[in-house]
């Protein structure tokens, strides 16, 4: 079992930055990638970003690459994504998600955390 806890979201005007957090437990963490996926009024969750175990190897939604970063630090458990140059249809519900193995091409294994609410301002 994994347990996932988001933090870091709030409002922020267009073109501002946001760091969301996302702490793991429950299972080795350095042994699973992790994904950040978002999911706005209406529409289904669509993904985000991922990383692998290591941090070594990375994937990003063409909706967000080249502004957003995604991180981990295994000692500390936690994988973040940073969001520049934000923009108002970046506004969503953010979810970290964990992989069942860890590369990118892996499955997800179904565990989620809370959310996050990110709104950004025009």
């Amino acid at each position: 079992q994994v347990q996932l806890v988001e933090s870091g979201g709030g409002l922020v005007q267009a073109e501002g930055s946001l760091r969301l957090s996302c702490a793991a437990s429950g299972r080795t963490f350095n042994t699973y990638a992790m994904g950040w996926f978002r999911q706005a009024p209406g529409k289904e969750r669509e993904f985000v970003a991922k990383i692998n175990w290591s941090g070594g190897r990375t994937e990003y939604a063409d909706a967000v690459r080249g502004r957003f970063i995604i991180s981990r630090d295994n000692a500390k458990n936690t994988v973040y994504l940073q969001m520049n140059s934000l923009k108002p249809e970046d506004t969503a519900v953010y979810y970290c998600g964990a992989y069942r193995g860890g590369t990118i091409y892996s499955d997800l294994s179904g565990h989620w955390g809370q959310g996050t609410h990110v709104t950004v301002s025009s």
